[in-house]
């Protein structure tokens, strides 16, 4: 029998050397594996350490070499950097254009960040397709590419999860979509809470699109609707009645307050929402005064 002292002596060394290698393992793990280690779900861990798009998020629209719209319209800025070709053909823009400007610039500059913050997030399942799916917030991969015909996919959880894609993890791969649909929690939640991240080209035709698009190559739209922003490393192309809108755009909320008076006051009584109702004047009169008789009459007065 081994005594006591004996099997200390051979215990020590090995709970030193365990202890010793602890530190560098646990730095090794990504944010997700911890994460999953510690028993939290990846949709949780995902939302708080989501990449930022930085500037490229104020962007419907942006390109490396050139955007090119016809018969489209886009609400949301319209961008291209380091490349100063954007071309309008009956296609609206309800936004700036920002050709090679010093905006455009650094929202490129910011995009190519996200895009390799996106291509290095673990992920949570890898599928052979999304067609015919319900998916929970997390991080699906597709190892190649992505074709979709006649497809829905459905996301299924609440309005605030986050759901990412990616197209083409071992290093090709497109996306491809024609008739596509991207089914979402009660409608459309925000649109930047849905990421595609496309190793090569995107492509859309005649679909219901939700999402910001990444895509290391070219983005094509034709026809149909997109709920989102398109970034691209090459070209945009909108044609055939397609209609984007900026995740911008679409999640904005109005301004809380008005700095130019009349213009503000001409917003509040046109909706019919001009009345504060505590004092019974304008709720964008910033006029703190209150001086009785006069202070209507002039309401009166601006009225007529």
């Amino acid at each position: 029998m081994i005594r006591l002292n004996a099997r200390l002596a051979y215990l020590i060394p090995l709970a030193a050397s365990l202890l010793a290698c602890t530190p560098s393992s646990a730095a090794s793990l990504t944010s997700s594996e911890a994460a999953l280690m510690s028993g939290a779900s990846s949709a949780t861990s995902l939302v708080a350490a989501a990449p930022s798009v930085g500037v490229a998020g104020s962007f419907a629209v942006l390109a490396g070499t050139a955007v090119t719209c016809t018969n489209g319209t886009v609400t949301g800025n319209v961008g291209v950097s380091p490349g100063t070709a954007i071309t309008q053909t009956s296609c609206p823009v309800t936004g700036t254009i920002n050709a090679g400007n010093a905006t455009a610039v650094q929202a490129n500059r910011d995009f190519f960040i996200a895009y390799d913050k996106f291509r290095a997030l673990a992920c949570d399942r890898t599928l052979t397709t999304f067609d015919s799916q319900t998916l929970s917030p997390g991080v699906y991969c597709v190892d190649a590419a992505a074709t979709f015909t006649d497809a829905v996919l459905t996301l299924s959880g609440p309005a605030n999860g986050l759901w990412i894609f990616k197209v083409g993890t071992l290093g090709t791969g497109a996306l491809t979509g024609t008739r596509f649909s991207v089914v979402t929690p009660s409608g459309t939640p925000p649109c930047n809470n849905v990421y595609w991240w496309v190793a090569q080209a995107a492509t859309m035709t005649d679909s219901k699109f939700v999402g910001t698009i990444l895509a290391g190559a070219a983005i094509s739209l034709t026809r149909g609707t997109f709920n989102g922003d398109a970034f691209a490393k090459a070209a945009v192309t909108i044609t055939g009645t397609a209609a984007v809108t900026s995740c911008a755009i679409g999640n904005a909320s109005p301004p809380a307050s008005c700095k130019d008076r009349d213009k503000c006051k001409c917003e509040c009584e046109g909706k019919g929402k001009g009345k504060d109702k505590k004092h019974g004047r304008d709720e964008c009169d910033d006029d703190d005064d209150h001086d009785g008789d006069n202070h209507h009459r002039k309401h009166e007065e601006y009225r007529r």
